[in-house]
């Protein structure tokens, strides 16, 4: 058969194409920044028409509408950002603006920097000395409880949180802090301190940029030495006192986390006081109970940033590494001779044994790891990631045998008594051990089989089924494998880890698993090399040509099965799943198969005859087409227009019928013929 004709190329695949073509070209017609001279207008008009309540309502609504078309394309707009902010500043830093004024500008920002990310838009702040005390007056000078007007107070604290960071003492600023008129004066850094605390524990989204603001104040070296211990005493005390099963605790414990999460690190020069004393406050809150995706994510977030205090900030030495960063390295080491090879990893290895002897690895890093693992299993899919994450960070702090027992750890998660949580927290984890180098090649004839396992996961739930985040999950194991590991470490695994990509990229029922699947397949082939037909397969089943699942089973799964290294695979797949199975032979039996292909469909039939349908067979005798038991089967007889495919395809079966006088075809199809 005909490659191009196996790819579909005939009017209506050409006219599909060609629509997908068009959606990808509408999404990606931004080259420019066209409205820029719009919005400049919109902002010079702000004076003339902040004082109209609907005017300043439909220019504002105006300005969203144009900036976030935007979103996907926020680098458009650099060059004209320090325009539209100079011009948006020179208002609010005149004395004669009104209030309605200044807080419709801030609201400007606010639509900015929501487009852009503030991480680049704060970056054009005016950030001087003489910046301090008038953005701290006019921070001051704001009701937290006035819910219209929240965007000037959060970017009034994040341009806080960048002028905060001059290059001078803070005492400096303070001057002569002597009374004046009676009232004593409040010195810089508790005015800050005291604005960030405050706006910590508020309901809206200035508290997000109060643990911004934290993050950049708290680690100044004046700040550090002088507040640093009574505000985490405060954080302690707050999170203690809060329970997260009132809205007012969970708000609350949301500011001090987000907050902690960014001095986590700083804590280094003060380990045993401050981390150990939060590992024990972070166990008595007892986050993983909570019903708040966020706090849990926070919680695993911190408890791994804490980890990371207690080990030496470096790179283990025992970790795989494929060849060197150097090009130059890479080529002597592969044109030296094998015993000159073997001497410079026995090196290697003297001097990592050497190095671990004198580590000594403190013992809060065990119950870190043990909520670490406790994140992998959780039922957001955000907190397993960031659980995951910190599982690779910490294993590439620790020796060899400790990073071991981790891996081990890890691959309990893929019990069948575990959850689909457990399974997909489980590859997430491994595939960062197996990106970083952490897990050894010793390892992948245990991880391997595993990893099988999960590109095939499906488990049954009352009327539908979970698993498609395990397999996309673990085709992002095969992916990072690909790039880890030399080719001679994986080639034991070659021909299953193949079969089985190929098998979800073609035979998925969920359109992101054919895609991870065929993406993970490119990537071996280009990395590895040690694909059968590699090459082959891809150019016609690549990311584009898996997203039809028509495509899939008519025409990308006949050409695979013409390559003998893939033939037995696919039909123990299909013979082992009832819709699979149906689905691609009614496929195939449409499309006319050729002579070559047919010895294909009659073993799918043999094993699906001795396997699972010889009662139905035996009931397909005394039974009309109209009462076959497929109709009324929640997965068959519901789906889109099986009974139509089976009158169809039952004439094609008597055709390519087998010898045995009663075998399953001649059994199917004497009920038509």
């Amino acid at each position: 058969m005909v490659l191009n004709e196996m790819n579909g190329d005939g009017p209506e695949q050409e006219d599909s194409r060609c629509l997908e073509s068009d959606v990808i070209a509408k999404g990606n017609i931004l080259e420019t920044f066209s409205e820029s001279q719009e919005i400049q207008e919109l902002i010079n008009s702000l004076r003339s028409m902040h004082g109209d309540l609907s005017l300043r309502e439909t220019v504002l609504e105006k300005f969203k509408v144009i900036l976030n078309n935007y979103q996907e394309q926020p680098h458009l707009l650099d060059p004209h950002l320090e325009s539209m902010l100079n011009s948006l500043l020179l208002i609010i830093q005149d004395e004669a603006s009104p209030c309605s004024l200044v807080h419709l500008t801030f609201q400007f920002l606010y639509i900015i920097s929501k487009v852009r990310g503030y991480k680049t838009f704060l970056r054009m702040f005016p950030h001087e000395v003489v910046d301090v005390q008038p953005v701290l007056d006019m921070l001051e000078s704001q009701n937290p409880k006035d819910h219209e007007t929240w965007e000037t107070r959060y970017m009034l604290l994040l341009w806080l949180s960048v002028t905060c960071l001059i290059p001078f003492d803070l005492a400096r600023l303070d001057g002569n802090i002597s009374s004046q008129e009676g009232c004593p004066r409040v010195p810089t850094m508790d005015r800050i301190l005291k604005v960030a605390k405050s706006y910590l524990i508020v309901s809206d989204k200035a508290r997000d940029a109060a643990a911004v603001l934290v993050s950049k104040f708290i680690t100044r070296p004046d700040v550090k030495q002088k507040r640093m211990a009574d505000f985490l005493d405060w954080t302690l005390s707050m999170l203690s006192k809060s329970s997260f099963q009132t809205m007012e605790g969970t708000i609350v414990m949301d500011g001090m986390l987000q907050a902690l999460v960014n001095n986590a690190i700083s804590f280094k020069d003060n380990l045993k006081y401050f981390s150990s004393k939060l590992l024990d406050c972070l166990d008595n809150c007892k986050l993983s109970e909570s019903n708040q995706t966020l706090l849990r994510k926070l919680g695993v977030k911190l408890v791994q940033r804490l980890g990371l205090t207690f080990l030496k900030p470096k790179v283990a030495k025992w970790r795989y590494q494929r060849g060197f960063r150097s090009l130059a390295a890479n080529l002597q080491f592969s044109e030296s001779s094998p015993a000159a090879q073997e001497a410079i990893n026995a090196t290697a290895v003297k001097e990592e044994e050497e190095e671990e002897e004198e580590y000594d690895i403190p013992g809060e890093v065990e119950n870190v790891i043990e909520q670490l693992l406790i994140g992998l299993k959780d039922k957001d899919t955000i907190v397993r990631w960031s659980a995951a994450k910190g599982i690779g960070r910490l294993t590439g702090r620790l020796p060899k045998e400790l990073a071991d027992d981790v891996v081990g750890s890890v691959l309990d998660c893929f019990s069948f008594q575990e959850t689909d949580n457990a399974w997909h927290g489980g590859c997430l984890a491994l595939a960062e051990l197996g990106r970083r180098g952490l897990l050894l090649p010793s390892r992948l004839s245990d991880v391997v089989p595993v990893i099988l396992k999960g590109l095939s996961y499906d488990e049954k739930r009352g009327a539908c089924s979970v698993g498609s985040n395990v397999r996309d999950s673990a085709c992002y194991v095969c992916w990072a494998f690909a790039r880890a590991y030399d080719p001679l470490e994986l080639r034991p695994f070659v021909n299953q880890i193949s079969s089985a990509l190929v098998i979800t990229a073609i035979f998925d029922r969920d359109i992101n698993c054919r895609r991870a699947a065929s993406a993970a397949f490119q990537e071996n082939v280009g990395r590895q090399g040690t694909f059968p037909h590699g090459i082959d397969i891809l150019t016609a089943a690549d990311y584009f040509a898996v997203g039809s699942r028509a495509n899939c089973f008519l025409n990308i799964s006949v050409y695979i099965a013409g390559f003998p290294e893939y033939t037995q695979s696919m039909i123990d797949h299909l013979s082992s799943d009832w819709k699979g199975t149906i689905s691609c032979l009614f496929a195939l039996l449409n499309f006319k198969l050729a002579e070559e292909n047919k010895r294909i469909v009659l073993c799918c039939f043999q094993k699906l005859y001795s396997l699972r349908f010889l009662p139905v067979c035996a009931l397909i005798e005394k039974l009309s087409l109209s009462k076959m038991p497929f109709r009324g089967d929640p997965i068959i007889g519901k789906g889109k227009g099986t009974p139509a495919r089976t009158g169809q395809s039952i004439p094609e079966l008597h055709r390519v019928g087998l010898d045995e006088p009663h075998g399953p075809f001649q059994l199917y199809s004497s009920v038509i013929l």
